[in-house]
């Protein structure tokens, strides 16, 4: 079994429903959630107006190799009613796998460790939450520094249980 860490997040309809749904469905498609940190209220990164996300991070476990898993994520995501759309755009649902063991892959459809997470709060706060220690297997930094280090200042609050 491979430890991946995934972000997912929610800005339409039902928020935590949504990320619940997703969860539930990523234990039943073989990928075994072990912890999920606490939820998020993020403030949308980029230009396009658009109601605030719901974010958090899951610890997981998983035999499906990397694209496998990428399959799965976005197999999910166009369950949960995710439509093709605008970059950065509102959904229902997004899913991204940010760090898959020391993986390190670069694919047209797929780069691990995921290629904005020291730049985004919104990743690195719920992450540092349940893997804080966990290193950036390129640059070795860990979860917390990247946090520190990030030019990111985007509002990112914690929700109570």
């Amino acid at each position: 079994m491979k430890r991946a860490f995934l972000s997912l997040g929610s800005n339409i309809g039902d928020r935590r429903a949504n990320i619940g749904r997703a969860l539930a469905q990523l234990d039943l498609a073989g990928v075994r959630i072990l912890q999920v940190s606490s939820f998020y209220r993020t403030e949308p990164v980029g230009s396009k107006p658009q109601p605030w996300f719901l974010n958090c991070a899951a610890e997981t476990e998983t035999d499906l190799m990397p694209l496998q898993l990428l399959r799965r994520c976005q197999a999910i995501q166009r369950e949960l009613g995710r439509r093709a759309g605008a970059r950065n755009g509102p959904r229902t649902i997004d899913i991204d796998i940010l760090l898959y063991e020391n993986a390190v892959v670069h694919l047209p459809e797929l780069t691990i460790p995921h290629a904005r997470m020291a730049e985004r709060r919104f990743v690195l706060i719920p992450l540092s939450e349940i893997a804080g220690d966990a290193r950036h297997p390129a640059t070795r930094r860990t979860v917390r520094e990247m946090l520190e280090e990030t030019a990111d200042r985007s509002q990112v609050i914690r929700l109570k249980s």
